[in-house]
């Protein structure tokens, strides 16, 4: 006999969201972590390419952790922006949307085009428990030298290895070896570097 996911079982909603098991968004402790997140993003989305000092001093606020010359261009968009780290000169263009629910690990010189969509949320198929607000997340890893071309979309669960490119508009649904540039809907190996 299995039970049933989306009863209480004695832990908090932050506890079972960290856990990746099945949560409710609106938890009171859940939306005063969104809302930190989301003033600190609009702080960090009003700043001007001059302020680098006060950039960096938000991102520093806002996320799991900055590597050293990493860029992130304004606006960003995150849920919670501390289960997002980001390596070592790393470069993202506007328009960053890091759902992070679960952790999203970016590596190392890792280049995002402009509306890149990096999605951990997941939902479930049933219609009460989604009418009931439950939700899901899986963890997003970006190895070390990935480069996503501009509007890529990664899904829930997907680990792309190092060096891999994927072409612009491009869906990625499953995970990605190292070395390949890949594209499409949903993304497919063409070629190997």
């Amino acid at each position: 006999m299995t039970s049933d996911p989306y009863q209480p079982d004695g832990r908090t909603m932050r506890e079972r969201m960290l856990a990746g098991d099945p949560y409710v968004a609106d938890d009171p402790e859940l939306e005063e972590w969104s809302h930190q997140a989301f003033d600190l993003t609009a702080a960090y989305n009003a700043t001007t390419s001059r302020q680098g000092p006060l950039r960096r001093a938000l991102l520093e606020q806002l996320l799991g952790a900055i590597g050293e010359d990493t860029v992130l261009r304004p606006p960003l968009h995150v849920d919670y922006g501390r289960h997002l780290t980001v390596g070592a000169r790393t470069f993202a263009n506007m328009g960053l949307v890091a759902l992070d629910v679960a952790p999203i690990t970016i590596g190392d010189d890792v280049q995002i085009g402009p509306h890149v969509q990096l999605l951990t949320p997941t939902h479930p198929l049933e219609p009460g428990p989604r009418r009931d607000k439950w939700e899901g997340a899986e963890p997003i890893t970006l190895g070390d030298n990935v480069w996503l071309g501009g509007g890529v979309v990664v899904c829930p669960g997907v680990t792309i290895g190092a060096d891999t490119v994927v072409g612009a508009g491009s869906v990625v649904t499953k995970d990605l070896p190292a070395g390949v540039v890949a594209v499409g809907n949903p993304a497919r190996v063409i070629r190997e570097l």
